[in-house]
């Protein structure tokens, strides 16, 4: 039996949650987290949202690190070095920003703890 990654949310529509990040949009996200058929959406909208910011003229690095902090606090451990990863994958400040809060979290720590 193959898991297919569901269609629904496509990335914008995860990215629009993520740069909200209101209650209601962390109660959707964290059903997202959940299930691990929603996860590749999930990881494709952190990513988009990343890119947007990137890309924007004005960067809100704090709401990044919150972001980022918040995500690393919710996510499960499945999705804790993936997380890592899309932070690493670039060194411009909105990623760096999301960096620093993925970091401050502790949520790869408490995911892998050292031996």
């Amino acid at each position: 039996m193959s898991a297919e990654p569901a269609a629904f949310p496509d990335r914008e529509t995860v990215a629009d949650k993520l740069a909200a990040l209101g209650e209601g949009e962390q109660a959707y996200l964290r059903l997202l987290l959940e299930n691990p058929l929603q996860e590749e959406n999930l990881l494709e909208g952190v990513t988009f949202h990343l890119d947007h910011a990137a890309a924007a003229r004005f960067l809100n690095s704090l709401k990044l690190e919150k972001l980022g902090e918040w995500l690393g606090e919710t996510a499960p451990a499945r999705l804790q070095i993936r997380l890592t990863e899309i932070a690493r994958s670039s060194q411009h400040a909105a990623y760096a920003a999301f960096r620093t809060g993925l970091t401050r979290s502790g949520g790869l720590e408490r995911a892998y703890p050292k031996a």
